[in-house]
């Protein structure tokens, strides 16, 4: 067990050291090539910041796990070589998938791509997952479910696949907001595949953290007119989307009694973290289709939206959305050991809409409070 923490904060480490390596010269690449991402009517940053700082998270994440793995071949680690062969198959397909959506989402970024092909690509990587092994067999007593068989299990693990990625890339919209969600998650998932005792996802877990802090010191603190500022654009977004979907899915084939620390749900344990990004993406969808607009067309209303438009500053708002995220995680793992899974993401649902509903209110009060001020001006 020692080994496989110190292997998960090595890998950590090195996703740090690496990332501060090359999110530099990509900064320096990006205004030398002058791409950047252009502020417009519904974009909240202003100045020129580059929207490339994705393009580092795959190599750094898969360069940093492959070194590991490599020395602890050359050192002999026989556990970590039998993990990683019990592994293989959905670390080979993972890749695959991984590979096709990192250069799909540089391909949006340097020169757009259409929604409709984005979603083809990701629905591919979705059966690359189950072609891995990863795919949805158990819903573990939610909707009164638990074995259920590949004709329902297959499409469902498709339509997670896509549902899960897309999220992240939507949530992205204000700086460290998709990064600081996405870390506590990883973090979870790093903690729960050490005490499942898969050192090989614990390493990704950690890798793909350790980028993720490197990346939101240049995104939150950064200073556009020093040219330190990034964004992590559709190749970031993404590609995270696609390792959390991934780890989410290597977590729900194990049983209840895997966890002996938490001995939690497992499907609760997998959908936690993600709560906030993937409830968020549901009431904006249906909130497009209500209002007669086009649920794939980006507008400003999403939970991030409508903090700012109460009146928080974007760092404010992260950090509440991201605690808020950090909260929900706890809450449901903790209580999942005593709490019937149905009942607990009902509590989650009402209490997710009980926020949206007041945050609208606030948001009409205070916009008809600024528009009496500018009637009596």
């Amino acid at each position: 067990m020692t080994s496989w923490v110190l292997s998960s904060l090595a890998a950590m480490l090195l996703s740090i050291l690496f990332a501060g390596i090359l999110i530099p010269q990509i900064l320096l690449v990006s205004f030398r090539r002058k791409l950047f991402d252009e502020p417009d009517e519904r974009k909240i940053h202003r100045g020129t910041v580059p929207r490339l700082g994705g393009i580092a998270f795959t190599p750094v994440i898969c360069f940093s796990v492959s070194l590991l793995l490599g020395l602890s071949y050359l050192m002999g680690d026989t556990e970590i070589e039998y993990m990683m062969r019990t592994n293989a198959q959905a670390v080979a397909f993972g890749f695959c998938a991984l590979l096709m959506l990192y250069l799909t989402g540089m391909a949006d970024d340097l020169i757009g791509v259409r929604y409709r092909a984005k979603f083809i690509v990701q629905i591919f990587c979705s059966v690359l997952l189950i072609g891995g092994g990863l795919w949805i067999h158990n819903l573990h007593g939610v909707l009164g479910l638990h074995a259920i068989s590949p004709f329902l299990g297959i499409p469902l693990t498709v339509l997670i696949v896509v549902y899960v990625i897309n999220a992240i890339n939507l949530i992205d919209g204000i700086d460290g907001l998709a990064s600081g969600l996405s870390g506590a998650a990883f973090i979870i998932y790093g903690i729960a595949f050490l005490l499942i005792g898969k050192p090989v996802y614990a390493m990704i877990s950690f890798a793909c953290f350790g980028v993720l802090i490197q990346f939101f010191y240049y995104n939150v603190f950064g200073n556009p007119e020093k040219r330190k500022k990034i964004f992590m654009g559709d190749t970031g977004s993404l590609t995270i989307g696609l390792f959390l979907v991934f780890l989410a899915l290597a977590l729900l084939q194990y049983a209840p009694e895997s966890l002996p620390i938490f001995r939690t749900n497992p499907l609760i344990l997998a959908i936690s973290p993600l709560i906030i990004p993937c409830f968020d993406v549901v009431r904006v969808f249906f909130h497009r289709i209500l209002r007669h607009g086009n649920p794939f067309l980006p507008d400003k209303t999403h939970i991030h939206h409508k903090l700012l438009a109460i009146g928080l500053n974007q760092r404010l708002a992260m950090t509440l959305i991201v605690f808020s995220a950090i909260f929900f995680s706890a809450f449901n793992i903790l209580l999942s050991r005593y709490i019937e899974p149905n009942l607990l993401l009902l509590l989650d649902i009402v209490a997710w809409t009980l926020t949206n509903v007041w945050l609208s209110r606030k948001r009409k009060a205070r916009e008809a409070k600024m528009n009496a001020n500018k009637n009596n001006q």
